[in-house]
């Protein structure tokens, strides 16, 4: 017997069948997805009035301010404040010793206007020349020094010309050209201790590339030739047991002295024997 003819029509009324039910299934399926996914929006709107009012303003144009962008690590404190007061707002005060970084340093008013010392700074740089003003200026204050400064000085200007062979390469030479920069800085009315203090300060905390050179005045007062005189008689008294080393003040008066001072081991060391 031969299957094969009636397997045939078979065949196509099962596959017609099979996409049917596929597709019947398929349009159950977004059917029941359709409402749940309807319930699901309005149940949220329902229970959110906040948010649904918050929808709703969205879509009508806004005109609220929009908050300023946050300040860059390039703008400085002073920067801040102008954009506040130009808005109408107000900029937490920072703290001092901050704020102060920003601004110039602090100085004191001389009483009197004496002198006490005078530091000039040299280097090749300007950009380390400038900061290290800055630092003593801030020094200066903070040690209770009245400081005047800083001012800048002529330039030192070296130049050298260096022949790069001998004999008949002499044209060819090379120039060379060395800047020095100076700036003084003047402390007046100020306590020859406390002066020392700041240019050990100075010293501790120096700047590569700066050199320093001061002139301090100390002051006295009146009379300053009398006070030596009196204190001539006590220096001498000092002095008199370091000066017996150098000399012999001893009385030679006869020959037998004068043997008994030539056999002491002193004299025979001092003599070479």
């Amino acid at each position: 017997m031969n299957s094969a003819p009636l397997l045939r029509p078979l065949r196509s009324m099962l596959q017609g069948r099979l996409q049917l039910a596929t597709a019947t299934t398929r349009t159950a399926r977004t059917a029941l997805l359709r409402p749940a996914t309807q319930l699901r929006t309005n149940a949220s709107i329902a229970s959110e009035p906040k948010a649904a009012a918050a929808a709703v303003d969205a879509s009508a144009p806004s005109t609220t301010k929009t908050p300023p962008p946050p300040p860059s690590s390039n703008t400085t404190p002073l920067d801040l404040e102008a954009a506040a007061t130009e808005k109408g707002g107000e900029l937490p005060r920072m703290p001092r010793s901050l704020e102060a970084l920003y601004l110039k340093p602090l100085r004191r008013e001389a009483e009197f206007g004496v002198p006490s010392c005078d530091l000039q700074l040299r280097s090749y740089s300007v950009r380390n020349l400038e900061f290290f003003c800055d630092f003593a200026l801030r020094a200066a204050y903070y040690c209770g020094l009245p400081a005047y400064g800083p001012v800048p000085l002529p330039r030192k200007t070296e130049r050298w010309t260096v022949p790069k062979g001998h004999f008949i390469d002499k044209k060819s030479q090379e120039n060379f050209e060395r800047i020095t920069l100076r700036r003084l800085i003047q402390i007046r009315d100020g306590h020859p201790e406390t002066v020392q203090v700041w240019l050990a300060f100075l010293q501790k905390h120096a700047y590569y590339g700066i050199g320093m050179k001061a002139n301090v005045w100390e002051f006295s007062k009146l009379g300053v030739g009398k006070a030596m005189d009196e204190n001539a008689a006590e220096v001498s008294k000092l002095l008199e047991d370091k000066w017996q080393h150098l000399g012999h003040v001893k009385k030679l008066d006869g020959i037998e002295d004068i043997e008994e001072f030539l056999a002491t081991e002193r004299t025979k060391v001092s003599g070479g024997r």
